[in-house]
């Protein structure tokens, strides 16, 4: 891999190898270059910002936000962010990395895909969520140099019809456990992808209750 790209230097440390190590070995090659360019883009946004931020953490954050979409959680009941969030805070405190830092990347990672909230946060949980919309659907497009779109594709590349396939990978990751798609993003995948889906709908919820009035 190459320490530089597009002026973003790759941490190195041991904990960033173990990192990519474990992810490597759990996700597919499209979701690992997502997360790369998650990264990427993230901390170029970060240094545009001029936000304190650890590089380290942010690179933890980026790689581990989409485990919870990895055959092993086919049996979970929590929604897939959370399985991620969780897979990244074992990991990070199982590497010594103090416990509030730990917190701050499960949070980031928890909140991914919940729009609105991670930007009024702290700066890993802001670049995160900035970083996915970027890779995920151009948020920000043009505040990126082609220069620096071009060479974060090149080490990392978009592989023809990452779109779909992305899709696709959060709707298999997601099938399962359709029910905690409620409220979010999420629920608009599998209404894309199944069409046996129904969403739940909060105004039905309450006028549905068992409360009489």
């Amino acid at each position: 891999m190459n320490k530089n790209i597009a002026g973003v230097e790759i941490p190195e440390s041991a904990l960033a190898f173990a990192a990519y190590e474990q992810v490597c070995g759990i996700e597919p090659e499209m979701l690992l270059h997502h997360a790369l360019r998650v990264f990427l883009f993230a901390a170029l946004i970060g240094a545009k910002e001029a936000l304190p931020l650890d590089l380290e953490l942010l690179y933890v954050g980026a790689l581990f936000h989409n485990v919870g979409l990895n055959a092993r959680y086919s049996h979970s009941p929590n929604r897939f962010e959370i399985d991620s969030a969780n897979a990244a805070r074992e990991f990070l405190l199982g590497h010594n990395v103090d416990e509030r830092a730990a917190a701050d990347v499960w949070t980031a990672v928890a909140l991914h895909t919940t729009p609105g909230i991670p930007a009024h946060m702290s700066p890993l949980v802001a670049l995160v969520s900035a970083g996915v919309q970027m890779d995920v659907r151009g948020a920000r497009y043009y505040e990126f140099t082609t220069q620096q779109r071009d060479a974060i594709v090149q080490a990392f590349p978009r592989e023809r019809g990452f779109k779909t396939k992305l899709i696709e990978a959060y709707a298999r990751g997601m099938e399962h456990r359709p029910e905690t798609t409620f409220g979010t993003v999420n629920a608009d995948v599998l209404d894309r992808w199944d069409p046996d889906y129904r969403r739940l709908n909060f105004c039905g919820l309450v006028l549905g209750s068992e409360w009489p009035n």
